[in-house]
């Protein structure tokens, strides 16, 4: 497993029914690390989703390249998970099922079955297995969700504000499942979110972006050891220093030291 994303001079347009064109993203250039956490962050419609989309294989660029691990994307793979806002299972389905079926539409599960039951004990959901998505509380679901992305180990897991729509509480419970999950199996994580505490507490790198069209104005390494205490100074920091740069656009004045 690797999981190396690199995006080279990124634009893509978006063509409407009446001949009008929407630029969503403008020469985005931007390297992922194997086995890193990055979250996107910006305005609402900056082309953050639109970016995953790209790297996930919905969607296809307008110029540019975007590569994993030196080989142009074309199209989805097995080598990506993608955990969306809305959890999205499928509610005909017991929640055991939802899980597997990505192994089983690809034609693993004979093989891989073992799976289902390690990502479901994962997650905590072990004993609900055979319940279905509407006797499960939102944040169950969430977890679900996530361990149906997770299901034929991807590479590379996108998370598209898969968090949002939570109480607070629940949301930063998993949060630290999220994390756990990431320091065990060493993927590449790439995240959506509006929620600046969420990127400084999960990730190692945000990348701040602007309006539409969307390109990346800083990208800011989170210089803090884990587990991270989301009422420290250092944390301030960097909450601030990503406001600042969402707020100035990247202009304000670098400081003359760090905390």
């Amino acid at each position: 497993m690797v999981g190396d994303i690199v995006l080279s001079h990124i634009d893509k347009n978006f063509t409407s029914v009446d001949g009008s064109t929407t630029h969503a993203l403008s020469d985005v250039t931007l390297e992922i690390k194997p086995g890193s956490f990055v979250s996107l962050i910006g305005p609402s419609g900056c082309g953050k989703s639109t970016l995953l989309r790209l790297i996930s294989g919905l969607d296809e660029q307008t110029a540019g390249d975007v590569l994993l691990d030196g080989s142009n994307i074309s199209g989805p793979g097995a080598d990506r998970g993608f955990m969306f806002q809305d959890h999205s299972l499928f509610p005909w389905m017991s929640i055991y099922d939802n899980v597997a079926f990505g192994l089983k539409a690809r034609g693993l599960y004979e093989d891989q079955k073992s799976q289902v039951s390690e990502l479901l004990k994962m997650v905590g959901l072990e004993e609900f297995e055979n319940a279905y998505p509407h006797q499960l509380s939102g944040g169950m679901c969430q977890r679900a969700s996530l361990a149906r992305a997770l299901a034929g180990k991807p590479k590379v897991l996108l998370l598209d504000e898969p968090l949002g729509a939570l109480d607070a509480f629940t949301r930063m419970n998993i949060q630290d499942e999220l994390q756990r999950i990431w320091q065990e199996e060493k993927m590449t994580m790439v995240m959506v979110t509006h929620d600046v505490d969420e990127a400084v507490y999960l990730s190692d790198t945000v990348v701040v972006m602007t309006s539409r069209p969307g390109r990346v104005i800083r990208t800011i390494p989170i210089e803090l050891s884990r587990p991270r205490d989301r009422s420290s100074e250092d944390f301030f920091h960097y909450t601030s220093l990503i406001l600042k740069t969402l707020h100035f656009g990247g202009n304000q004045p670098e400081p003359e030291y760090y905390l």
